[in-house]
């Protein structure tokens, strides 16, 4: 008998097709949060109307954000804060044109010794998203 641990480590008999994800925040103050989004990261809102909830998107990436005026905040979880880990051409391109919006950067875009040219984006409730780029790692 297969354990469940081996069961779902065995992608071979699996017939589930993982799809696109979206991320999904909770915010204080939902139209300062979709307001940073579109403005300062440039993603487009997706749902004008949405009560209680903001899509945004940018590319492949979706996120959703949800009014939750009760929720801690994740400034208070630390490094618990990251949510997501975003893949890009050129880091430094997005760099650039975040900096230029007004975004919130915790971290410049740094050479890994992992292959990966990173910098990490804050947002106004202390939720932080990686972005990297594949970088030939340092000789």
């Amino acid at each position: 008998m297969r354990t469940a641990i081996e069961i779902g480590t065995d992608m071979s008999e699996s017939t589930a097709k993982l799809r696109p994800f979206s991320f999904v925040l909770a915010v204080p103050d939902l139209e300062r949060s979709a307001s940073y989004f579109r403005d300062a990261l440039g993603f487009r809102l997706e749902w004008p109307e949405g009560s209680g909830w903001q899509l945004v998107s940018r590319g492949d990436v979706r996120i959703m954000i949800g009014h939750c005026p009760e929720a801690m905040l994740p400034s208070v979880t630390g490094d618990h804060s990251y949510f997501g880990y975003l893949n890009v051409d050129d880091a430094d391109a997005l760099h650039s044109e975040l900096v230029n919006r007004g975004a919130i950067i915790l971290q410049p875009p740094t050479d890994r010794p992992h292959g990966m040219r990173e910098f990490v984006i804050g947002t106004p409730d202390g939720h932080r998203m990686m972005v990297g780029q594949e970088w030939p790692a340092a000789n």
